[in-house]
């Protein structure tokens, strides 16, 4: 099973920033290429959710909330037991490690594809089920240290930032939409993979000037930023398996939990804990996490379900 092709362009970004060639992206275009991502996920499993709201799912979304709200306690205890972290750093590494990475949730549905393994259309309302709960938990984690929070900030953060509001807001269109929809999706769907392959190349860069930031916990934060993922991925394995998914549903589940946000929840958390330093988190969850999962980590997941349970 060889490397995706879209993943080569992370190589790239990584190789060019660690030799300091001269390749810049503009802010701009990295910007517009989050956005175009998150459209681009959200109108594609909108237009699926239209054809699938059952009871059923709504038993499957409640279990990946509760998913949620699990792993950042996973996280928290290994923090302060083996890293010996201070609460809040401790708190706020899980609360990053709770939530998702939307661009490692495309890198993963771009292999699936490419291996032509399918999956179920709806997952992006999981992934934006599972933006938010880890947020509420990190700050409730921090709160046993007696951090004072602005409630009107948190939650302008968890419901009103970019991520969320392009990833439901294209939700919405997909499912109001349905049919409709056909009309704009030759220019979401058939250039989503070139636009990923592009953004990868801008992600490969910032990964690797994080790699220099990791400092005097280097070796803690590396080995944190392998093997939470792995909890993480065994842990949405097993969850996927108990609600009855698919293959590629089990790869998807168990790639969202081995995932780390470095986008949404920095953006909370700042807002919400003014006084965290928010580095380690960014540093483990961007310069360790983002790297393992691309470049190991999903054909990893995908080769273990496909040989010990589908």
């Amino acid at each position: 099973m060889g490397l995706d092709i879209v993943v080569a362009f992370f190589m790239l970004g990584a190789v060019a920033q660690l030799v300091r060639a001269e390749l810049s992206l503009p802010q701009s275009l990295y910007q517009s290429l989050v956005i175009f991502l998150l459209l681009a996920i959200g109108l594609k499993g909108g237009i699926a959710l239209s054809e699938h709201v059952t009871p059923a799912l709504l038993i499957e979304a409640a279990a990946i909330l509760a998913f949620g709200f699990v792993l950042p306690l996973i996280a928290f205890p290994l923090l302060r037991s083996f890293g010996h972290l201070p609460r809040l750093n401790a708190a706020t590494i899980a609360a990053h490690y709770g939530s998702v990475s939307v661009a490692t949730y495309a890198v993963a549905v771009a292999f699936l594809e490419g291996q032509n393994i399918p999956y179920e259309p709806y997952f992006p309302l999981f992934v934006a089920l599972l933006e938010a709960p880890a947020i509420a938990v990190g700050l409730w984690l921090a709160s046993g240290k007696g951090e004072s929070t602005d409630r009107k900030a948190i939650l302008k953060e968890m419901m009103l930032n970019q991520g969320m509001v392009l990833l439901l807001g294209g939700l919405l269109i997909g499912w109001w939409g349905g049919d409709r929809a056909d009309r704009i999706l030759p220019f979401f769907g058939e250039l989503f993979h070139g636009v990923l392959a592009l953004f990868l190349l801008a992600m490969g860069q910032k990964a690797a000037e994080r790699w220099r930031e990791l400092g005097n916990e280097a070796s803690f934060l590396a080995s944190f930023g392998v093997a939470m993922p792995l909890i993480g991925a065994v842990s949405g394995t097993a969850l996927a398996y108990l609600l009855g998914l698919s293959q590629g549903g089990m790869i998807l589940l168990a790639t969202l939990g081995a995932s780390a946000s470095y986008i949404a929840v920095p953006a909370a958390l700042s807002a919400a804990l003014p006084k965290a330093d928010l580095g380690p988190a960014i540093t483990a969850s961007l310069g360790v996490t983002f790297p393992f999962n691309v470049l190991v980590g999903i054909p990893l997941y995908s080769a273990l379900i496909t040989h010990f349970i589908t």
